[in-house]
């Protein structure tokens, strides 16, 4: 009789009979095959790579920006990181809907139930348009009641809302964009997504000084000019995307044509994805309410700001990691096999944990340098340099706490996930931080990031344990 534990995987897994009886005409090309078969650790290099590239691009046109923005004045920095959690809301939309189709897709080819995996990719570019209406909406009705709550300089304001307003009514470009990505990192293929995001960033970073201080002819436009590179680099990443998606042949099927919305597929898509989103938009919940604690500090606004642009280069080439991980975990558990699930989860570990000691032994050593790209005056540093030193700490804690992440979403458990980033970002930083500022002031407040890290490691490694004993070890 079929235990209920295997009545529980049936939505994901195939039986060895099922999968045997396959034919021939259903098998897909060694791009998606390598996931099962190659050697994981050059499997996990090659596929993390392309992906990591992308990442720390994308990380260095976000640095960039900031830098020329800060060369405009504090003002401008100060709104630019005011809009922050703004962005952070859309790219986790975007990309919190790409890593459901992502884990989907994979999970399907590794089952070898195609027909399905091409329901979720043509589902994808769905989403993406449904992605946008929500953004526009925001964009043009609560753009300025949210920047007014923060504050009551006139430059201020006139930046924020030039800048909210741009970002939020041309985010079509960038949904495209990124559910593209996804599709095709589901298949194995690493190297397009790469690709598509660094012309998206290379135009942006060659665009940023022309359009902000006014080079060649086109007027100064400051902040304004920093939210337009920023449009045209997503605008150039989508018809690039679009153009490799409809003009190469690739392991799934798009279909825009004769495609009728399959409300399942969207279902079991959010079942990763909206946890995924809600994760991730947890974090823009705590820099809102993190800008409200230091709101009386315009110098530790733009502290905080500057940190999640700096700390980019550590945590994105680990999600370069995650997104080069996720579909060799999801397809080798779709295709039940246990040993290489669990020696890519332990490989992705340990080069995360490189990465982010790395990045912690940097901000030690260097703050004061870092900050100084930023045209950081006396008062920034004074906040600045302590900040970065202390909030430093979380990374190692937050590698093991990714890649756990990584796991849960690519065995469709994204809910476990999602409750770890709760437990870091809402019980954990806000109240410590709250707590610690009117306690001892700002400096010690940074204290909260990894404290409140070590709460949600803790609870990471509980669901490990259950999720291994419940569905993994007899695999």
């Amino acid at each position: 009789m079929t235990s209920e534990k295997e009545n529980n995987r049936n939505e994901n897994l195939l039986s060895d009979t099922e999968i045997a009886e396959v034919s021939k005409n259903d098998v897909k090309s060694n791009e998606v095959l390598k996931m099962g078969e190659a050697p994981i650790g050059r499997l996990l290099a090659e596929m993390s790579w392309p992906a990591i590239l992308s990442m720390l691009i994308n990380a260095l046109y976000n640095l960039v920006d900031s830098i020329f923005v800060g060369m405009v004045n504090q003002n401008a920095l100060t709104a630019v990181s005011l809009i922050m959690p703004i962005q952070l809301f859309m790219i986790a939309t975007h990309v919190g809907s790409g890593v459901g189709v992502n884990s989907l897709i994979a999970r399907r080819l590794g089952a070898k139930r195609y027909d399905e995996a091409d329901q979720a990719a043509s589902t994808s570019l769905r989403i993406a348009v449904l992605n946008f209406v929500i953004y526009l909406t925001v964009g043009i009705f609560l753009t300025k009641p949210f920047v007014g709550i923060y504050t009551n300089d006139p430059q201020i304001y006139h930046y924020g809302v030039s800048y909210m307003t741009i970002i939020c009514c041309f985010c079509l470009f960038n949904a495209i964009d990124l559910q593209i990505e996804k599709v095709l990192q589901a298949t194995g293929n690493m190297i397009s997504p790469m690709l598509i995001s660094m012309s998206g960033a290379v135009t942006n970073i060659v665009l940023d000084p022309i359009f902000i201080f006014g080079l060649f002819g086109v007027p100064r436009l400051e902040v304004t000019g920093a939210a337009i590179a920023t449009v045209c680099g997503q605008f150039v990443a989508m018809t690039v995307a679009l153009i490799t998606l409809f003009r190469k042949k690739h392991d799934v099927t798009v279909r825009i044509r004769g495609f009728k919305l399959d409300w399942k597929v969207v279902r079991d898509i959010y079942s990763v994805g909206l946890p995924s989103i809600i994760m991730a938009s947890i974090g823009s919940v705590m820099l809102i309410g993190y800008n409200k604690i230091l709101a009386a500090s315009t110098a530790a606004v733009a502290v905080l700001g500057v940190y999640f642009k700096l700390q980019s280069f550590f945590f994105m080439p680990v999600f370069g990691l995650n997104q080069g991980a996720m579909p060799i975990m999801g397809y080798n558990y779709g295709a039940r096999k246990k040993e290489r699930l669990i020696r890519t989860f332990m490989l992705a570990f340990l080069a995360a944990f490189i990465i982010m000691c790395t990045g912690c032994l940097i901000f030690h050593l260097i703050p004061d340098e870092l900050l100084k790209m930023f045209s950081a005056d006396k008062e920034m540093m004074r906040i600045g340099i302590p900040a970065l030193k202390i909030i430093s700490i979380c990374f190692l804690p937050a590698s093991f706490g990714i890649i756990a992440s990584t796991l849960f979403q690519a065995t469709g458990h994204g809910l476990y996930s999602m409750f770890a980033t709760f437990i870091r970002q809402l019980i954990g930083i806000l109240p410590i931080a709250y707590v610690l500022y009117h306690w001892k002031g700002v400096t010690v407040s940074w204290y909260s990031f990894p404290l409140a890290e070590i709460l949600g490691t803790a609870y990471i490694i509980v669901m490990l344990r259950h999720l291994y004993i419940k569905e993994i070890k007899d695999l």
